[in-house]
């Protein structure tokens, strides 16, 4: 590598991890202030704070980010260049912008394998304390709320319930069918089934079971039962940014079963599978814009790269949403909706990317 190649990437990472250090100490600041009353009230250890929380917090917001800090880093220390006509200098010493690139892009090849080992193996686990200290000390116990509960057990096996208080263990207009080359056989009927936690057994009260075999048909019915099922209450009692928690074969695996079971959620799952992806490879597409805007020498110098910078960044965020808000309601593919801002924002790199002074 050449001299200049390890100046830009030294320039790249340095400004791009002061940058973040920046924004968490400021980002932690107002978390402490807005959360006080929370510690406060729930007697929250010291200990957990720093250690549960803000430590596990701290890689989770950066990974979080990381693309547009990126960004705004290669804006940030490109534009001084430009205002210091290094720029002009090295494109004027026989160096072309293509080359130029070369070591935006091994900067942008280190945030982006970090960000993505970071994605799928090392911030799951540290969610996992940052998300238990959230429902022990700052969240209100999670209810669930669902209705017209379906999933699938086993194969060619469903169970059924009208709603579940995850609180109480309780679930109401509870049924299980099992079927035999898509005729029924089997269906359970109660009104309410109960999770016992000691024998960790499910007790089903009230209920009548149909047995079909050919044209004959038995019923028996009865006011009480214990069974076991292929189905735990866990399922229904923790929220969706559980599968933060998980790492990347978990997480796959999880999807596979939730799809196996029906579950309306899975969508949120792949949601954030692909995310894991779209995101750290947005990294190559910002620093792509951020060099080819802030490459120029323009009136106003730095303020105006950094303004038109944090608007690309406000943008990118609004997008992500707009596509989120279409996966969700919609119906639009939890893939398409993660990549469709890289795609946009991509068509726009190449377009700055042919217009910045070679």
């Amino acid at each position: 590598m050449k001299q200049i190649d390890l100046y830009i990437i030294r320039k790249f990472l340095l400004t791009f991890f002061y940058a973040i250090g920046l924004i968490i100490l400021v980002v932690i600041i107002f978390d402490i202030s807005e959360k006080l009353d929370d510690f406060i009230e729930s007697d929250a250890p010291i200990s957990a704070i720093v250690f549960d929380y803000y430590l596990n917090f701290v890689p989770f917001f950066v990974n979080l980010f990381s693309s547009l800090f990126t960004f705004i880093a290669v804006i940030f220390f490109t534009s001084k260049m430009a205002a210091n006509t290094e720029i002009v200098a090295i494109l004027s010493s026989g160096m072309s912008f293509n080359r130029l690139l070369v070591p935006y892009m091994a900067g942008a090849l280190v945030i982006t394998s970090m960000s993505l080992y970071l994605n799928n193996f090392v911030i799951p686990h540290t969610n996992k304390a940052r998300l238990e200290f959230e429902e022990t000390f700052i969240r209100h116990k999670f209810r669930n709320i669902d209705r017209n509960i379906h999933r699938q057990i086993e194969p060619n096996t469903f169970v059924y319930f009208d709603r579940y208080d995850n609180i109480t263990g309780r679930g109401y207009k509870f049924a299980i069918e099992r079927f035999e080359e898509n005729e029924l056989k089997y269906k359970l009927m109660s009104d309410t089934i109960s999770w016992d936690s000691t024998m960790k057994k499910w007790h089903i009260s009230n209920y009548m079971i149909r047995t079909m075999n050919g044209p004959e048909e038995e019923l028996v019915s009865g006011n009480g039962i214990d069974t076991t099922i292929n189905f735990h209450p866990n399922e229904l009692g923790k929220r969706i940014n559980n599968v933060q928690t998980m790492n990347y074969y978990e997480l796959t695996d999880y999807i596979k079963k939730e799809k196996l079971k029906g579950s309306e959620k899975t969508m949120f799952y792949e949601i954030e599978h692909h995310k894991r992806f779209s995101v750290p490879f947005a990294t190559f597409i910002l620093t792509l814009i951020g060099v080819s805007l802030a490459s120029r020498k323009v009136r106003g110098g730095i303020g105006v790269h950094i303004t038109f910078g944090l608007v690309v960044s406000f943008a990118y965020i609004l997008f992500m949403q707009v596509s989120l808000t279409f996966a969700t309601n919609a119906n639009l593919s939890p893939m398409l909706a993660m990549w469709i801002p890289n795609i946009l924002f991509g068509i726009l790199a190449l377009y700055l990317y042919k217009i910045a002074p070679k």
